[in-house]
Protein backbone atom coordinates (compact mmCIF):
# COMPACT_ATOMS: atom_id res chain seq x y z
CA UNK A 1 0.00 0.00 0.00
CA UNK A 2 1.17 3.24 -1.43
CA UNK A 3 1.29 6.27 1.03
CA UNK A 4 -1.53 7.95 -0.53
CA UNK A 5 -3.35 4.54 0.11
CA UNK A 6 -2.64 5.16 3.44
CA UNK A 7 -3.46 8.66 3.87
CA UNK A 8 -6.60 7.19 2.44
CA UNK A 9 -7.53 4.71 4.98
CA UNK A 10 -6.51 6.21 7.98
CA UNK A 11 -8.83 9.13 6.98
CA UNK A 12 -11.81 6.50 6.78
CA UNK A 13 -10.31 5.02 9.87
CA UNK A 14 -10.59 8.73 11.76
CA UNK A 15 -14.05 8.94 10.23
CA UNK A 16 -15.05 6.04 11.69
CA UNK A 17 -13.81 6.43 14.88
CA UNK A 18 -15.19 10.04 15.17
CA UNK A 19 -19.21 8.42 14.35
CA UNK A 20 -19.10 6.16 17.37
CA UNK A 21 -22.07 5.58 18.51
CA UNK A 22 -23.27 7.32 21.86
CA UNK A 23 -23.15 3.96 23.52
CA UNK A 24 -19.60 3.28 22.79
CA UNK A 25 -16.42 4.31 24.40
CA UNK A 26 -13.39 4.17 22.79
CA UNK A 27 -10.71 2.88 24.97
CA UNK A 28 -6.93 3.64 25.16
CA UNK A 29 -3.96 2.30 27.20
CA UNK A 30 -3.21 6.02 28.48
CA UNK A 31 -3.52 9.74 28.87
CA UNK A 32 -1.22 10.67 25.91
CA UNK A 33 -3.03 8.33 23.49
CA UNK A 34 -6.37 10.35 24.47
CA UNK A 35 -4.90 13.52 24.18
CA UNK A 36 -3.40 12.15 20.46
CA UNK A 37 -7.77 10.74 19.81
CA UNK A 38 -8.73 14.24 20.24
CA UNK A 39 -6.23 15.93 18.32
CA UNK A 40 -6.78 13.53 15.40
CA UNK A 41 -10.22 14.63 15.50
CA UNK A 42 -12.25 11.96 17.37
CA UNK A 43 -14.69 13.96 20.24
CA UNK A 44 -16.64 10.73 21.20
CA UNK A 45 -16.23 9.19 24.92
CA UNK A 46 -12.52 8.02 25.50
CA UNK A 47 -11.50 6.17 28.16
CA UNK A 48 -7.71 5.60 29.65
CA UNK A 49 -7.59 2.26 30.95
CA UNK A 50 -4.59 2.75 32.73
CA UNK A 51 -5.92 6.36 34.68
CA UNK A 52 -9.06 4.81 35.29
CA UNK A 53 -7.89 2.12 37.50
CA UNK A 54 -7.22 -0.68 35.01
CA UNK A 55 -8.99 -3.22 32.57
CA UNK A 56 -11.33 -4.89 35.70
CA UNK A 57 -12.52 -1.09 37.13
CA UNK A 58 -13.49 0.03 33.34
CA UNK A 59 -15.38 -3.22 32.23
CA UNK A 60 -17.80 -2.74 35.50
CA UNK A 61 -18.08 0.59 34.62
CA UNK A 62 -18.90 -0.09 31.07
CA UNK A 63 -21.71 -2.69 32.50
CA UNK A 64 -23.12 -0.45 34.37
CA UNK A 65 -23.73 2.18 32.23
CA UNK A 66 -24.80 -0.29 29.71
CA UNK A 67 -22.03 0.79 27.28
CA UNK A 68 -20.07 -1.09 24.33
CA UNK A 69 -16.16 -0.51 23.86
CA UNK A 70 -13.99 -0.05 21.09
CA UNK A 71 -10.59 -1.68 22.35
CA UNK A 72 -7.78 0.87 20.72
CA UNK A 73 -4.66 -0.29 21.97
CA UNK A 74 -0.87 0.09 20.89
CA UNK A 75 -0.33 -2.30 18.43
CA UNK A 76 3.09 -3.34 20.00
CA UNK A 77 3.63 -6.41 22.39
CA UNK A 78 2.47 -4.39 25.65
CA UNK A 79 -0.50 -2.77 24.03
CA UNK A 80 -1.26 -6.63 22.43
CA UNK A 81 -0.98 -7.91 26.44
CA UNK A 82 -3.22 -4.90 27.61
CA UNK A 83 -5.95 -5.68 25.19
CA UNK A 84 -5.85 -8.72 25.80
CA UNK A 85 -6.89 -8.30 29.57
CA UNK A 86 -9.22 -6.00 28.49
CA UNK A 87 -10.81 -8.17 26.25
CA UNK A 88 -10.86 -10.46 29.14
CA UNK A 89 -12.20 -8.28 31.59
CA UNK A 90 -15.17 -7.39 29.38
CA UNK A 91 -16.13 -10.57 28.13
CA UNK A 92 -16.22 -11.39 32.11
CA UNK A 93 -18.85 -8.77 32.50
CA UNK A 94 -20.63 -9.54 29.10
CA UNK A 95 -19.57 -6.27 27.85
CA UNK A 96 -19.68 -6.52 23.88
CA UNK A 97 -16.34 -4.82 22.64
CA UNK A 98 -14.77 -4.04 19.27
CA UNK A 99 -11.45 -4.52 17.78
CA UNK A 100 -11.40 -3.99 14.21
CA UNK A 101 -10.32 -1.08 14.23
CA UNK A 102 -7.39 -1.66 16.08
CA UNK A 103 -6.37 -4.35 13.73
CA UNK A 104 -7.08 -1.67 10.47
CA UNK A 105 -4.95 0.99 12.45
CA UNK A 106 -2.33 -1.95 12.64
CA UNK A 107 -2.58 -2.98 9.10
CA UNK A 108 -2.24 0.98 7.61
CA UNK A 109 0.72 2.15 9.77
CA UNK A 110 2.54 -1.02 8.18
CA UNK A 111 5.35 -0.97 11.03
CA UNK A 112 5.75 2.26 10.60
CA UNK A 113 4.91 3.53 14.08
CA UNK A 114 3.24 1.47 16.74
CA UNK A 115 1.00 3.30 19.22
CA UNK A 116 -2.10 5.24 19.41
CA UNK A 117 0.29 8.26 20.86
CA UNK A 118 1.91 8.96 17.28
CA UNK A 119 -1.14 8.52 14.93
CA UNK A 120 -1.43 12.50 15.00
CA UNK A 121 1.72 13.01 13.65
CA UNK A 122 1.67 9.75 11.24
CA UNK A 123 -1.37 11.61 9.70
CA UNK A 124 0.55 14.91 9.40
CA UNK A 125 3.37 13.44 7.56
CA UNK A 126 0.97 11.21 5.66
CA UNK A 127 -1.13 14.76 4.46
CA UNK A 128 1.92 16.76 3.91
CA UNK A 129 3.51 14.41 1.46
CA UNK A 130 0.12 13.82 -0.44
CA UNK A 131 0.41 17.70 -0.46
CA UNK A 132 3.94 18.17 -2.05
CA UNK A 133 3.48 15.23 -4.61
CA UNK A 134 0.16 17.05 -5.40
CA UNK A 135 2.25 20.73 -5.88
CA UNK A 136 4.61 18.62 -8.39
CA UNK A 137 7.64 18.48 -5.36
CA UNK A 138 9.94 16.10 -4.63
CA UNK A 139 9.77 14.41 -1.11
Amino acid sequence: MNNTERLEKLCEILDELSEMRDDQVLLVEGMKDRTAMYLAGVNGKIVAVQAEGGPLRVAERLYNEGLSAIILTDWDPKGERIAKEIEHALSAVCVIYDTRIRAKLCSVCGGEIHDVESLPSFYSRLASEAVRRKEGRNI
